[in-house]
């Protein structure tokens, strides 16, 4: 299994399938044909039809800069491997063809193509839930010290950053009014809530907080802000508003965000291992289902609780979304994109409190939740799986006057 850097990829919105991935794999080409005169991108099935509202054509034009460039569009075309195919090719003046690849933007801005199955080498030697609670059983560990004990030195570093990032995309959120780009003319409301929240009394004025946090962020996202995917960018205000929460209502330390953010993503990587966090394969399940699996049990152990408290908190995060369908209307990352996310931190703090009320013990286990996941996802027709072909996204989102 990765190390856990790959579920929080630090990057600009708004997505990190559509726009990170494609934006990424387009350098790679760019650099590899720097004496091709012209190049040509065909984007296949998700990718084609939500590209557009997700500012793939954006990013790929922002890789290959003044050179000559041909987008084609085949929405109707799905690639085998991935519903997030893209193929590049690469001609001479006198249009012959160099080079050709295709490619799969897989979710959470990762990359792979026909030969290779991931970006990275692994460095954690296992790759259930089960393994890992005996592991840290035996051992007497926690699973931010199961992190430690098979990551670089650095990951610390590197999630500090994390934090900061998250930190600073609330902060700016928080700060900004006005309406969101693109045709649904959505405006922001992270600010409202906010200031609404502080006249409120306790626990609506939390509560208030929470959605507050998780809605500056998405809008910072949707605004092609640096945000930090968490696992991926439509998903990305969930743990944000988590820590942030639990820093001002529990006075969680910065150590204890870092610790937290270590058992979280170690929870999201086990979902990207065995099933998939891409709303194209899986459906929403995959993104904002992870990232609440993610931030429930980061807000248990924030809690004290054991490493099976944790467990069972993480398996009702995932649970508790299955089904969930990707219908982004118009093709952007807002509507529902962005109240999914408010909702998914406020049910992490429920199902924190509920595994604390118990011993940790249950009967459906969290590898299960996640394999239950994968073949629902997989079951979901094409039109429910970021297409915005079918669920929300045939409706007419414009303002009523």
């Amino acid at each position: 299994m990765e190390s856990i850097k790959e579920i929080y990829k630090i990057g600009h919105g708004p997505s990190s399938s559509h726009t990170m991935g494609p934006k990424k794999a387009a350098e790679r080409f760019l650099a590899e044909n720097k004496n091709a005169d012209h190049f040509e991108v065909t984007l296949f099935g998700s990718l084609a039809a939500t590209g557009k509202g997700h500012l793939t054509d954006f990013a790929i034009e922002q890789s290959f800069g003044s050179r000559r460039l041909q987008i084609n569009w085949e929405p109707k075309t799905f690639i085998k491997r991935h519903p997030n195919a893209m193929c590049f090719k690469a001609f001479d003046k006198a249009n012959n063809l160099l080079k050709e690849w295709t490619c799969y933007s897989i979710g959470g801005g990762a990359i792979i193509d026909d030969y290779t199955e991931t970006e990275t080498v692994d460095v954690y030697e296992h790759t259930t839930m089960a393994e890992i609670l005996n592991w840290c059983n035996r051992n007497g560990k926690s699973f931010w010290e199961y992190v430690a004990e098979f990551e670089e030195p650095d990951i610390w570093d590197y999630l500090e950053e994390v934090w900061h990032v998250m930190f600073d995309s609330i902060k700016r959120g928080l700060k900004t009014d006005g309406v969101l780009p693109g045709g649904l003319k959505l405006p922001r409301k992270a600010q409202s809530f906010n200031t609404k929240g502080r006249n409120f009394a306790t626990p609506f004025k939390r509560r208030s907080q929470l959605f507050s946090y998780a809605l500056a962020v998405m809008e910072e996202n949707a605004s092609g802000g640096k945000i930090v995917a968490a696992p991926t960018c439509g998903a990305s205000g969930v743990m944000p508003a988590i820590l942030k929460y639990f820093q001002k209502i529990h006075n969680t330390d910065k150590k204890g965000i870092i610790r937290a953010l270590a058992t979280a993503g170690l929870i999201g990587n086990l979902v990207k291992t065995n099933a998939s966090i891409s709303g194209a394969e899986v459906g929403c399940q995959g993104e904002v289902g992870t990232a609440c699996a993610m931030a429930s049990g980061a807000a248990t152990q924030m809690m004290g609780g054991t490493i099976y408290q944790i467990e069972y908190s993480a398996e009702m995060g995932l649970e508790h979304h299955l089904g969930l369908t990707c219908d982004p209307v118009a093709g952007l990352v807002q509507i529902p994109c962005i109240e999914r996310n408010a909702f998914a931190a406020e049910r992490a703090v429920s199902h924190n409190n509920y595994a604390l009320l118990t011993d940790g013990r249950h009967r459906i286990s969290f590898d299960e939740v996640v394999e239950t996941m994968y073949k629902t996802g997989i079951d979901l027709q094409s039109k429910y799986r970021e297409t915005s072909e079918g669920g929300l996204a045939i409706f007419d989102a414009l303002p009523n006057c």
